[in-house]
């Protein structure tokens, strides 16, 4: 789960982590309040969207009076704001961030994550702050830091220092710098976070070590034991198919620019259908992993949401019955087919647990369905059909 840049920088303040002076705004007149509560110019307007590079795409601007702070909230607001991270469809603004500007002497950059290959929490660390942290990775590695610590060690002085080290930091700006990581830390594993990072950590003209910029994400399967950070979920920032879905535990992501639906149990042959989709010549509309558990329910439910895709043009149905069986695969689809209509070609391919039983199911359906002796021969079919 994503949270907004203002909500990350709330859970910073609870744990110490130096932020600039500032308070979200939700209209125009909240703007200004938040400017004139500050005392001092220049401020800040940035967009708050879950995505990164507002800068670039005009979400984060500068304004040096009262007036100015009118005229930029008043832009921003209600924009659709388009950056590398949002697609050419972008995001509408809904929310501002109002915050001091500060004295920048160097930006920095600093992220804490868990590196599942190595099953440690890694840190990485950039003199090149501000940028695309991918665009240093791939370009200059050299800048990039990395240190590892073992979550059943926990991080220790030894660790702030390497990265103080590493970049360049000395005297109380290291102090700073150390005492901040650590908190970052305990930040990261106490929420089980997926990631933290601060793009720029700036210091400033004055010596202080400031996060100028928050962003946070949230492991989905330990939100349980996160009720207060359930609080924080925006889903104006989600695609609705994607909210709607997750309503009955579905593993759904919607693919823009794709024209198949795909219905598949376990994520690896989902992963795998969706490749063979793409070298038939079409392209997934979404991935759907209904689990191997999943009831009629959910195989219907499921099934709603992709024809309710105005992109779907077809819809692939794989399933390997095991735990869930091909006779209950067969009823969900059925069911939700008599209750929605189905107006687009499906194709079908099912083995395993009670195939033939969900083969008859299928056939006595009156429905007009598809299927497939494989996975290869189901894609082919579909996107034979589509390009028809």
């Amino acid at each position: 789960m994503k949270i907004h840049e203002f909500q990350a920088k709330e859970l910073f303040r609870k744990s110490g982590i130096p932020v600039p002076r500032g308070e979200a705004a939700f209209s125009v007149e909240e703007a200004q309040r938040a400017a004139a509560a500050l005392g001092n110019f220049p401020v800040v307007i940035k967009a708050q969207i879950h995505a990164g590079g507002r800068g670039k795409g005009g979400g984060v601007k500068l304004a040096a009076n009262a007036e100015e702070v009118k005229q930029l909230a008043s832009s921003i607001l209600g924009m659709t704001l388009v950056t590398h991270q949002t697609g050419p469809e972008g995001r509408l603004v809904k929310k501002l961030l109002v915050e001091e500007g500060l004295p920048i002497e160097k930006e920095l950059y600093l992220s804490v994550l868990p590196d599942r290959g190595a099953a440690k929490i890694v840190f990485m660390a950039s003199e090149a702050g501000g940028m695309d942290i991918e665009e240093v990775a791939a370009k200059t590695p050299e800048k990039l830091i990395k240190v590892f610590i073992d979550p059943l060690i926990g991080m220790k002085g030894y660790h702030a220092n390497e990265l103080a080290f590493g970049l360049n930091l000395s005297g109380d700006l290291a102090k700073q710098f150390s005492a901040m990581a650590m908190k970052l830390y305990r930040l990261c594993v106490d929420y089980d976070c997926s990631l933290v990072e601060i793009n720029p950590l700036i210091l400033t003209k004055d010596g202080r070590v400031i996060a100028l910029d928050a962003k946070i994400n949230f492991d989905d399967n330990a939100l349980y034991r996160h009720k207060d950070i359930l609080e924080y979920r925006d889903l104006d920032e989600e695609d609705p198919f994607e909210v709607e879905a997750s309503k009955f535990e579905l593993n759904y992501i919607r693919m823009p620019g794709g024209n198949i639906g795909n219905m598949v149990n376990g994520a690896g042959l989902a992963m795998a259908t969706m490749d063979i989709i793409q070298q038939a010549g079409a392209a997934p509309a979404n991935f759907l992993d209904v689990g191997g558990g999943a009831s009629a329910e959910q195989v219907e439910n499921g099934f709603r949401i992709i024809l309710a895709d105005p992109s779907v043009k077809g819809v692939l149905i794989n399933i390997f019955g095991g735990i869930l069986r091909c006779d209950r695969l067969a009823n969900g689809v059925v069911e939700a087919a008599n209750k929605v209509g189905i107006k687009v070609p499906v194709v079908i391919r099912m083995e395993g647990t009670n195939v033939e039983e969900g083969r008859r199911i299928l056939n006595e359906s009156g429905l007009n369905l598809i299927t497939a002796k494989d996975v290869s021969d189901a894609a082919q079919k579909i996107a034979a059909i589509v390009k028809a």
